[in-house]
């Protein structure tokens, strides 16, 4: 069944063949879907018939968020940490064993359940398509179970085995990459579509990532990495040269990194949640932008560093705190995710994309950022169907 929604204040495509500047913005807009994708995209007094017709009431709306980079398959609590950093201690990564412990001890009915909580909360944010990594079990079993568990729910799973050395290892992080090549790549392999490492201090460095990751992709997984997060590692060079979907975080960059990301392929993920929640210095994200390099915005959630599922909080902190434009914000939140995923049937509202789309309380996306912390998305359509609130 066809459904027509007209009398939209401002419609973001993010085609510019559609509409105006980057976000391909029309103005007094309608859009057609029909079986799940968008059919028809113009102005309001041009709309063909349709099966059904929604009034927006003047209203923005946008694509669907693309969530690329989360952690949602956890057990426990974190939020002593949290205020440890508050109150000035430092982050070093070392919190993630405490996940493990706690996640290795959940049930799989646990996990998925604050794993579908989670998800509700990216829903009612504006989220549409989202990934997830495993990371918290670091054994060949727990790593497989939290990706079976990932992959009834979504189709961007990714396995972060190298996600830190666990504590039956420390004295031995080449052991612990040995099992991972020899018995975790494996057991994960049916159900993850990425393989991911955290290629950092105190984390695994250049050699052992390259491996890792080299042995994914010989196993059919597709690349990406934590890189830079804590320093300038080499490691967003290093994703380059692999053709890594993306590089996440990017916290720490010279002008190699960034002559590196623009002359490749390589999406540059910023997650402004993390930084927030450690009091990291931002990514310069304008001379990345300035650069030509293709970048997205995504919302890290997970239990330690950024416990945040709010695409429009992680909008407001990279227009803020990161100086993006609102138009460039948007787009890395959607187009720029779905790039990062190597998706082109999201992030936008093309002729033939998903219908995928959320309408704002609001006259025009630009509130996204305006209105921080304000809870202004009126409804979420997932292909084609409500599956927030309702359109009234």
């Amino acid at each position: 069944m066809s459904v027509l929604i007209a009398n939209i204040g401002s419609l973001v495509t993010n085609d510019p063949s559609l509409g105006s500047g980057l976000l391909g913005e029309i103005k007094n807009a309608a859009i057609v879907l029909d079986e799940g994708i968008v059919a028809w995209v113009g102005d309001s007094s041009a709309a063909p018939a349709a099966d059904d017709q929604i009034d927006a009431g003047g209203s923005a709306v946008i694509p669907g968020f693309v969530d690329s980079h989360a952690h949602l398959l956890f057990a426990g609590d974190r939020s002593k940490e949290f205020a440890a950093r508050m109150r000035g201690e430092e982050y070093t990564a070392g919190g993630i064993n405490e996940t493990v412990d706690a996640t290795r001890a959940a049930s799989d009915h646990d996990l998925e359940t604050n794993m579908l909580s989670l998800v509700g909360e990216m829903a009612r944010s504006g989220i549409t398509t989202w990934e997830t990594k495993s990371g918290y079990g670091l054994t060949a079993e727990h790593e497989a179970r939290a990706l079976v568990i990932a992959s009834r729910h979504t189709s961007e799973t990714t396995f972060l085995g190298a996600h830190v050395v666990p504590q039956e290892y420390s004295d031995d992080s080449d052991g612990y990459v040995s099992l991972i090549l020899e018995q975790m790549l494996e057991t994960a392999r049916p159900s993850a579509k990425w393989i991911d490492v955290f290629c950092d201090q105190g984390a695994f460095d250049l050699d052992q990532t390259r491996e890792i990751l080299l042995a994914g992709i010989a196993k059919g997984m597709q690349p990406r990495m934590h890189a830079n997060q804590l320093e300038n590692f080499g490691a967003v060079q290093l994703a380059v040269e692999l053709g890594c979907a993306s590089a996440d975080h990017c916290t720490h960059l010279d002008g190699s990194d960034i002559d590196a990301l623009a002359g490749g392929t390589t999406v540059a993920t910023l997650l402004p949640g993390a930084e927030f929640s450690t009091r990291a210095p931002y990514p310069d994200a304008p001379r990345l932008l300035d650069a030509g390099v293709t970048v997205a915005l995504a919302t890290d959630c997970n239990p330690g560093t950024s416990f945040t599922t709010s695409m429009p909080f992680c909008i407001a902190l990279a227009i803020r705190e990161m100086h993006f434009t609102p138009e460039q914000a948007l787009w890395s939140a959607t187009m720029g995710g779905a790039q990062a995923l190597r998706r082109n049937d999201v992030g936008t509202l093309s002729l033939g994309s998903r219908a995928d789309l959320v309408v704002l309380n609001a006259p025009s996306y630009l509130h996204l950022g305006y209105r921080p912390g304000v809870d202004i998305v009126h409804s979420v359509i997932k292909g084609g169907s409500i599956s927030y609130k309702g359109i009234a």
